[in-house]
């Protein structure tokens, strides 16, 4: 097998991908391909570090939760991170890889607070990091949450799994002419407007000359392809 592309990236991937065809939770059988996926790739010795959305666990007690307090809701958010985050490192577990669950918000009995040179010790020792509860504070989406930590581990890319297989001219659910970009350049994913990631996100990754590859996480086979430098997806650079 040839040599990966990377040495050390940042994985994005959103909670509703692990619901599967679920309305809401944790598909046991889609978590495990996932986490298949993840070891695979954590064997060549490529040093992984994960954020993982919340939106799966969230989206059950959504209704309950209109007219609350937004920063109310977005702590909420936090802690389906954090359960989403336990479930990742115990498949991997199952797997023979170990994970370190670290979080931006104190859950001492549960998980260990986020310190950065921890985590960085944890990546050398070919540990995975799962990175819970965004940023710690409201008003910060997960997106954001992984542009800053994988610009602090000194990641070389960010890796967004999505359930689209790049980004589009166009939505190709409603446009049959929309055309995959299989580089785009950060500048005129703005000028288009393309939804790659949200601005804020966005703009530190621009910012700090992250390149993010945009990716299918449902599609087999494709994070193993993007590791290895292979035409997956789209990338998204300076």
């Amino acid at each position: 097998m040839t040599k990966p592309a990377y040495k050390r990236v940042l994985l994005k991937l959103s909670g509703e991908a692990l619901m599967g065809d679920d309305a809401y939770g944790i598909n046991r059988a889609t978590i495990d391909r996932m986490v298949a996926d993840v070891a695979a790739v954590a064997r060549l010795g490529v040093e992984l570090a994960i954020v993982i959305g919340g939106g799966n666990i969230f989206r059950g007690v959504a209704p309950g939760a209109q007219g609350m307090d937004r920063a109310t809701a977005d702590y909420m958010g936090m802690l389906a991170t954090v359960m989403n985050s336990l479930a990742l490192a115990d498949a991997m577990r199952h797997v023979g890889i170990t994970a370190r669950v670290m979080s931006a918000i104190s859950i001492e009995q549960v998980v260990e607070p986020y310190v950065r040179p921890k985590a960085l010790q944890y990546l050398e020792e070919g540990k995975v990091v799962v990175f819970a509860a965004g940023t710690g504070n409201p008003f910060f989406t997960t997106d954001t949450a992984a542009a800053l930590r994988g610009a602090e581990i000194s990641a070389e890319i960010v890796l967004k799994a999505t359930k689209v297989d790049g980004v589009y001219s166009a939505d190709p659910n409603k446009d049959a002419s929309a055309t995959r970009y299989t580089t785009i350049s950060f500048d005129d994913a703005i000028s288009q407007q393309l939804e790659v990631m949200d601005a804020t996100a966005f703009a530190l990754c621009r910012d700090q000359k992250l390149p993010i590859k945009v990716f299918s996480i449902v599609k087999p086979g494709a994070l193993m392809r993007v590791i290895m430098g292979d035409d997956e997806g789209t990338l998204v650079h300076v």
